[in-house]
């Protein structure tokens, strides 16, 4: 029986970002989940293809003190999310993560899911801010590509890329 797209995105999840090994990545739980979509319902898009998604895109709205004490490694991304208040002007956008299953890449299928959902945001906050923390290359290249396209400084916390 053939893995669902569904089934395929959790597995490079786990396989790309391994949070439940790493203290400092955000968990995505029911709980979280619930918190992102009270911070703003764009947080959390997928690009959806009929047979499930093959894009995840995951922003964390957040305020600029926030996002410096995450870039100088003060705060874990739980605690980001976690300690972003309520009902606030955000002035900062977090690209947390992107994920792509393989035969979708380079498509820039990410791009405009990222897009369309900073698109969101931002009629409602003034975002000033993009930051992100990389795990691969592509990664790297999507939030200079989407920092350019959207004329935002880019703030980045180190990670060694592989």
């Amino acid at each position: 029986m053939k893995e669902s797209n569904f089934d395929r995105m959790v597995s490079l999840a786990s396989e790309t970002f391994a949070a439940h090994n790493d203290p400092d990545q955000l968990n995505v739980t029911e709980e979280s989940i619930k918190l992102l979509e009270q911070i703003h319902p764009a947080t959390l898009s997928e690009y959806n293809e009929g047979d499930g998604p093959v894009v995840w895109i995951l922003l964390i709205p957040t305020n600029i003190s926030l996002m410096n004490e995450f870039i100088e490694e003060k705060i874990s991304e739980s605690e980001l999310l976690n300690k972003t208040p309520l009902n606030i002007k955000y002035d900062a956008l977090y690209l947390c993560s992107a994920l792509v299953l393989p035969e979708f890449r380079k498509k820039g299928l990410a791009k405009k899911a990222a897009l369309d959902a900073i698109f969101k945001i931002r009629k409602d906050y003034p975002i000033k801010t993009l930051f992100t923390w990389n795990f691969s290359k592509e990664g790297a290249l999507l939030s200079e590509s989407i920092a350019n396209h959207e004329s935002l400084p880019l703030m980045h916390r180190e990670r060694r890329i592989e």
